[in-house]
């Protein structure tokens, strides 16, 4: 994908996503999400957080110390304060924008739109749909990017010795045994979440299923 490429189906996903939070029923916007400890509105508050600047996102750090996690749960939950329409609007409003959060890329910010709506959709039991083209790039994008400080803000799932092949992209990554499926369950699985691993196959998904086993029940003292 090119630049223009990637903020198209940025845009397109943006718009995707405000069109659901939009039908969304006033109880909904409460119900937890993908990412542990985070609501439905506080996810569609970050959405709207994309395009922090560096004074913007100064300010945060500074308001929020202990680490980049906590500065981004505690500036979306600030956000989150604003009523459920407005948070549709300014997510709509940054349609056409390429500004992006300081230090990162659009591949980030692809990878971000992509991820928080299906962690949105999904516990909602809804169909936000993921391009696969955008969702092989996203998956390249952090696979590349495990080990480093952008992962950080992930949750560490053992995928180490596994090979994992998209079945609806020319996408694979990593040497081991197979994890097959579609790009999009790949992509949540390497941003840290399960909730797609039923459609994964392969001899390399039944290793994982056995390593997530053991770490639930190894529990709070395990390895």
């Amino acid at each position: 994908m090119g630049e223009d490429e990637l903020w198209a189906a940025i845009d397109d996903q943006r718009l995707r996503t405000a069109e659901l939070l939009e039908r969304l029923a006033p109880e909904q916007w409460a119900r937890p999400t993908l990412c542990a400890g985070w609501t439905v509105r506080d996810v569609a508050a970050h959405l709207t957080l994309q395009q922090m600047g560096p004074a913007q996102a100064l300010r945060s750090a500074l308001r929020h110390p202990g680490g980049v996690n906590r500065v981004i749960r505690e500036s979306a939950r600030e956000r989150a304060a604003l009523p459920p329409r407005e948070l549709v609007d300014r997510l709509r409003a940054s349609v056409g924008s390429r500004r992006q959060n300081v230090g990162l890329t659009a591949q980030e910010t692809l990878i971000d739109v992509l991820v928080h709506g299906q962690d949105i959709a999904l516990p909602l039991g809804l169909d936000l749909a993921v391009p696969v083209e955008a969702a092989a790039v996203a998956a390249q994008r952090v696979w590349r990017s495990r080990g480093g400080l952008r992962s950080r803000v992930f949750a560490d799932l053992p995928l180490e010795g596994l090979r994992l092949a998209a079945t609806d992209a020319p996408w694979v990554a990593g040497e081991g045994p197979e994890v097959r499926g579609p790009v999009a369950a790949l992509l949540l699985l390497l941003t840290g979440r399960t909730a797609r691993l039923a459609e994964l196959t392969g001899d390399g998904s039944a290793v994982l299923r056995e390593r997530l086993d053991g770490r639930r029940g190894a529990g709070p003292g395990g390895a």
